[in-house]
């Protein structure tokens, strides 16, 4: 007889979350995991008694009420507020995202009016020059980002950072990657505009750990050992993992970014003042630096430590091996995906879910949200 009802590959977010509403039905779920630990990349790893973010920065944000009072009956969330800081070309710092903070660093200017017309003479000279060149629609990224915001913020915040993460000159990204670009007429230097937002008191482990109650759980096994027998283990499949990768990449493999990091112990309480700081220059090569401390700590508490921990991302060209992060919305790999998502489709017994499952850029709160409506929507 099977003995589980569900399989789950993955114990990243999306799985974890759908094995703790299938617990919470009597279900029984067997959760895998080809790495050594759960948490997919929200996995934390303690260093000097910091929660080190392993595979970059995550904070929780989200309007939905539900998924909010969802996460915080497993773990408690504190307040930690996201506030970037950009080291730009010019060796200043300005806040992010564009705000009158920012306008007031850059120009000097005090008023949301001063701002707009400011603004509004930078998109001028853009649509101006798109007229010289013969073109009525912008084809490429600078082209798009001078239309939407202007010169002077376009060469000092985006750029350079952009061509980092991406691993081209914008002029060779296409238009669509910034479809919009918000501008914030107050001094307000909270990057999302959620109503809720932080970080699992003591970790996101804890999340994890909440949400995998009551499951088995096993690490360091690869789906392929048990690719042609799991229906001997389980009624059904749950399937996080890369959806080119479950079909024996048959119709090609997909495209990803990726990043890199290099993390390290410093002896000092308080390297950089903030959680995180982009450098949207051109030399350095680092996109960001965190200060995983930051996080969790507040005010004065930042000394209780007298050690931080940093982490330089690099991103860089996805090869197989790495881990996928980023998908890449081209032509080629949109119409690609949508090909696999046809054949996941007519899989029986199958769900795909998530990230890397369905070739989609997600924030942590709609993955939550996307299982609850998934479980809502279907006889599981």
């Amino acid at each position: 007889m099977k003995k589980y009802d569900y399989l789950i590959v993955g114990a990243g977010l999306f799985g974890a979350t759908f094995a703790r509403l299938a617990t919470d039905a009597g279900r029984r779920c067997l959760v895998i995991d080809r790495r050594a630990h759960t948490g997919g990349n929200l996995y934390c790893e303690s260093v000097k008694g910091i929660n080190v973010h392993k595979y970059g920065a995550h904070i929780f944000h989200t309007s939905d009420r539900q998924v909010w009072e969802f996460v915080n009956s497993i773990v408690p969330f504190n307040r930690y507020t996201n506030s970037p800081v950009a080291s730009a070309p010019d060796g200043r710092l300005y806040n992010l995202p564009f705000n009158m903070n920012t306008f007031y660093q850059i120009w000097g200017v005090r008023t949301p009016a001063e701002v707009l017309a400011r603004l509004e003479e930078q998109r001028a000279d853009a649509r101006r020059q798109m007229e010289q060149d013969g073109v009525t629609e912008p084809r490429n990224l600078e082209e798009q980002a001078l239309a939407l915001i202007g010169r002077d913020i376009y060469e000092k915040l985006i750029k350079c950072y952009t061509e980092k993460q991406w691993g081209r000159p914008c002029t060779e990204l296409p238009a669509f990657i910034i479809r919009r670009l918000p501008v914030r007429l107050t001094f307000d230097n909270n990057y999302f505009n959620d109503l809720y937002q932080g970080i699992p008191e003591g970790g996101y482990n804890r999340l994890t750990d909440g949400l995998l109650a009551g499951s088995d759980v096993r690490t360091g096994v690869d789906f392929s050992t048990m690719r042609h027998s799991w229906k001997e283990i389980a009624d059904k499949l749950v399937y996080t993992g890369p959806i080119d990768e479950y079909f024996g990449f048959r119709l090609g493999r997909l495209d990803w970014r990726t990043v890199r990091f290099e993390t390290e112990v410093l002896h000092t309480p308080n390297y950089q003042g903030n959680a995180v700081v982009n450098y949207t220059d051109g030399v350095t090569p680092w996109t960001r630096i965190i200060e995983h401390k930051h996080f969790e700590s507040f005010g004065q508490d930042v000394y209780a430590n007298p050690n931080t921990v940093i982490s330089r991302e690099f991103s860089t060209e996805y090869a197989p091996g790495m881990e996928p992060y980023y998908p890449v919305n081209d032509d080629r790999n949109n119409a690609l995906a949508e090909a696999y998502r046809s054949l996941a489709a007519a899989e029986s017994d199958v769900i795909f879910g998530g990230r890397l499952a369905e070739y989609r850029y997600y924030d942590m709160a709609p993955v939550i949200a996307q299982v609850f409506d998934l479980w809502k929507s279907r006889s599981l």
